[in-house]
């Protein structure tokens, strides 16, 4: 799967979304359409989108928008961010204060919730899709385990994630993400 054909899966699934089925279920669904060489090529493009998000800044905008954010909890805000289609995902890559201005963030802001944009689920849309097809969840973790095993993937530095910085100084966050921190931020004090 290429990246255009990634991104058309990305808005299938948002265009089949209601307030029955979230994003990740209707991501199950249209991925169980696809072959299971399709669901793995899904999860690389997945993998590769969610690393390059991978940022000290992106993880800052996850703090804010999630007052706090964990290891495990900015894997699922990347996970959210791919799951905002691909113009938002688009927009927060190269500016993550400009989530400011996503309706989700802003109405969970105003009403003092931090669960605007965080989607465990949709980490797992692959291998609940290619379970569908096989009869178990279980069967996409040997595939894919043999499916990256014939790549070569790029080792991971930390200086890729960009300059690290004190998620909990406000006058910081407030530098880095003005419009953000202005939304976020409980304590105004800068």
């Amino acid at each position: 799967m290429d990246t255009s054909a990634f991104w058309t899966t990305i808005e299938a699934a948002r265009s089949a979304t209601t307030a029955d089925k979230p994003f990740a279920a209707a991501l199950v669904d249209e991925l169980a359409t696809r072959s299971k060489q399709d669901i793995l090529g899904y999860q690389e493009r997945f993998d590769e989108a969610s690393g390059a998000v991978y940022r000290w800044d992106v993880w800052a905008a996850a703090y804010l928008i999630g007052g706090g954010c964990s290891d495990d909890s900015f894997m699922d805000f990347r996970a959210g961010l791919i799951a905002l289609g691909r113009d938002w995902y688009d927009k927060a890559a190269a500016a993550p204060d400009g989530l400011a201005e996503h309706p989700s963030v802003i109405a969970a802001a105003q009403a003092h919730r931090d669960e605007a944009i965080f989607d465990e689920e949709a980490n797992y849309a692959a291998s609940g899709a290619f379970g569908r097809i096989t009869g178990d969840e279980e069967d996409f973790y040997e595939a894919w385990a043999a499916h990256t095993a014939s790549r070569e993937r790029p080792a991971r530095d930390s200086d890729d994630m960009g300059e690290d910085f004190d998620f909990d100084d406000a006058h910081e966050m407030h530098r880095r993400l003005p419009r953000l921190a202005a939304l976020c931020l409980r304590d105004t004090t800068r």
